[in-house]
């Protein structure tokens, strides 16, 4: 006999505190793990796919690994180190922006920049502001987080977890299949299948075309001349999940940077401007649609809001289990709407007569 809905609530709650507590005191610990997993869910249907084409999982796993490999040591050696020298370029050049862009206002809005104007006081200290806090990020950022060890232990044992995790990965889902409660199990299969659904379209899709897009933005802003050409690509992509916001914000930052090294120069102005117009229509039109298709399944929105609150509740750790958590909720939820509907207490007595024949639409009987 099945549990009582009481008893089934009691256990999930149970489940579910038991997550946030190992969250909240393991997530230092459990972060190589973390990613190691979340490498191993994107990399999974590539293995499949190499399984098909006549591979074994342990070379198809070796495959991936290889490759893996060669392109972390690329990024690790060309373009880490660039991305790292650029912004600490754009920090400590704060102050000279400002400067320019104060002396740019005065010379057209005299009125609005004299001696005791607000925004001529702001501008003078916003760009000393941002270099001050700029530089106590990166040195914070490389005292703690990205200390030497974190970064041994990151690069010695994600590779590794991700590797057996990829090498295991259909005998572990089979495994978890194999436990679920016999009574629920259709259920939490299906459940289990919109949630990779919804994963699949956003971390494997979105993903890509976020790297695809951030990989075109720096690389066109490179070839245009812009000084911080690589960062503002890499930033554009990185916020693409977002749609538009990508390209408005990371479009308005190049253009920005580019009035200051390109004044009067319009033709590199415009090709800045190209660069995004181009990068958008592309996106819309041709990457999106063929990589993630029609709907995400994971409002913008709501994914920024689950971003925060794990991020502020558990650190990075908790940022990168807010997309799953995310993305599970929401599934729940609308599983939770459809079953409502479904249900009494939303049809009431009014669904119950439209379901049950009429009496005069009963068909006639022949007398005997």
């Amino acid at each position: 006999m099945a549990l009582p809905a009481r008893e089934q609530t009691k256990y999930w709650s149970i489940a579910t505190a038991v997550f946030l507590v190992v969250l909240w005191y393991l997530g230092d610990v459990i972060l190589p793990f973390v990613l190691g997993g979340a490498i191993a869910y994107f990399l999974d249907p590539i293995a499949d796919r190499l399984e098909k084409m006549g591979l074994s999982r342990v070379l198809a796993t070796v495959v991936i690994t290889f490759f893996g490999i060669i392109i972390f040591t690329l990024i690790a050696l060309l373009i880490i180190p660039t991305l790292v020298e650029q912004t600490i370029a754009l920090i400590n050049s704060a102050p000279e922006i400002f400067s320019k862009l104060k002396n740019f206002l005065t010379e057209r809005f005299p009125s609005l920049m004299d001696a005791n104007s607000t925004l001529r006081h702001s501008l003078e200290g916003l760009g000393v502001a941002i270099q001050d806090k700029g530089v106590q990020l990166v040195n914070g950022v490389l005292s703690s987080a990205m200390s030497l060890i974190n970064i041994i232990v990151l690069m010695v044992i994600v590779p590794v977890v991700a590797f057996y995790m990829l090498l295991d990965w259909d005998r572990m889902v089979a495994k978890i299949d194999a436990l679920l409660p016999r009574d629920h199990a259709p259920v939490i299969r299906r459940l289990a299948r919109d949630i990779d659904k919804t994963l699949a379209s956003f971390i494997r899709g979105q993903g890509t075309v976020c790297l695809t897009m951030g990989t075109f933005y720096a690389i066109g802003l490179m070839l245009v001349g812009l000084q911080f050409g690589l960062l503002v690509g890499a930033f554009a992509g990185l916020i693409t999940f977002i749609p538009y916001v990508g390209a408005l914000i990371g479009g308005a930052l190049a253009i920005g940077l580019g009035l200051f090294q390109f004044w009067g120069d319009w033709v590199s102005l415009g090709l800045v401007a190209g660069v995004f117009m181009l990068g958008q229509a592309l996106e819309g039109n041709v990457i999106t649609p063929k990589l993630v298709g029609n709907s995400v399944g994971l409002h913008p929105v709501w994914l920024m809001f689950a971003l925060s609150v794990f991020g502020s509740m558990f650190g990075f750790v908790g940022m990168l289990v807010a997309v799953p958590v995310a993305a599970s909720i929401g599934v729940i939820i609308r599983f939770a709407i459809e079953q409502y509907k479904q249900g009494r207490l939303y049809q009431g007595l009014a669904g119950q007569t439209k379901a049950e024949p009429e009496t005069g639409d009963l068909p006639k009987t022949e007398e005997t």
